[in-house]
């Protein structure tokens, strides 16, 4: 089993076989992260909304919750080992990709800053990204937080740190700072994910046995998650919490369901390499919904908004597939130089990041 939460490396040995609806739910997950940002983006510089605006409100409740969830499964696997180790496979390696790709984005982006602030602005911008996480990647500058946090407070017991989490959630914080707002938003699910892996197996489990079942209780979810939504009651507090591990069971469910029928297995492909369309979607995302509303050649902003989610997901694996066994492999590949505990080179292969 995969012991990385959303970002796999087949390099580890410890990786001896993949669970296929964990790879399921990563993939629903990572689409529905790019879709998010290309649709709001689409709609932000068109000044108009479109039919799929709908498709991220009703995902809203859940979307991250869910790959927050799957990022702690695998957690208790490696919680024990010793902290260089640890620090080394749950730390450095997410900050080796958030610090270069950092400066990637920064690139294409600072003279839009400049044109904005002047370039003393952008420097004072990229010094903060590393203390405040920087657009989309903020979720790989969290995790590592929530690793140290999380076996850190090992010795504390589990409701105690799960209760505070909770609470945490519940009380909605805004205070302008990603790191800290996300932390307290988000932690919750992580825990869950790490303290009760074993339940969200077995749901897995219960799953397969039963599909019929499974698929009654999905129409039930979906049904309650979008009046809550349509209604405006779904960022309450405890109803999001509510609707945050609902929204988390039923990707599960949903990933399950593809995997007993081996259904389409792209999304399955899209979280075996979610770590790859997450760095890179950004850079296809932004030039297709440029092209895109520059020449109008597609009028409904819906549609405008499937095809650059599209393309920014399967931009991603191409730049990635063109990029890999070169010498910029580096984008996805932490080199040995940057590794603080022993690496086990049992298979050569390039592989993508944890």
């Amino acid at each position: 089993m995969s012991e990385n939460g959303p970002f796999v490396s087949k390099t580890d040995t410890s990786v001896s076989e993949r669970v296929d609806w964990v790879d399921y739910a990563k993939g629903i997950c990572i689409i529905m992260v790019v879709m998010m940002h290309s649709t709001l983006g689409v709609e932000l510089a068109a000044g108009r909304e479109g039919f799929m605006h709908l498709v991220v409100a009703f995902a809203k409740p859940f979307r991250m919750p869910d790959f927050f969830l799957i990022s702690g499964l695998f957690l208790p696997l490696v919680i024990n080992r010793d902290w260089r180790t640890y620090l080394d496979r749950k730390v450095v390696h997410f900050f080796y990709f958030y610090f270069l790709w950092v400066a990637i984005q920064f690139g294409f982006k600072a003279p839009s800053f400049a044109a904005d602030g002047g370039w003393a602005h952008v420097g004072a911008l990229y010094l903060e990204s590393f203390i405040d996480p920087f657009g989309t990647l903020w979720f790989i500058y969290l995790l590592p937080i929530f690793f140290v946090v999380t076996k850190a407070a090992k010795s504390v017991p589990p409701w105690i740190v799960w209760t505070l989490a909770a609470l945490l959630e519940a009380a909605h914080f805004n205070t302008g700072w990603t790191t800290i707002d996300e932390f307290a938003h988000r932690f919750v699910y992580f825990y869950s994910g790490y303290l009760f892996s074993g339940y969200v197996f077995a749901l897995a489990e219960h799953v397969r046995r039963k599909p019929v079942l499974a698929c009654a209780g999905l129409a039930i979810w979906a049904v309650v998650d979008a009046a809550l939504v349509y209604v405006g009651v779904s960022e309450w507090p405890a109803i999001s919490l509510m609707l945050g591990f609902a929204g988390a069971l039923a990707i599960v469910t949903i990933a399950t369901l593809l995997a007993r029928r081996h259904l389409l297995d792209g999304i399955r492909y899209c979280g075996e390499y979610s770590i790859v369309i997450y760095l890179g979607f950004f850079l296809p995302m932004a030039m297709t919904r440029t092209v895109l509303l520059k020449t109008g050649i597609i009028g409904d902003i819906g549609w405008v908004s499937v095809l650059v989610t599209t393309v920014g997901v399967i931009g991603a694996l191409v730049m990635w597939w063109g990029l890999r066994g070169t010498a910029f492999r580096f984008l996805y590949e932490r080199p040995d130089t940057f590794w603080i505990a022993p690496r086990k080179k049992t298979n050569p292969a390039l592989q993508p990041a944890e």
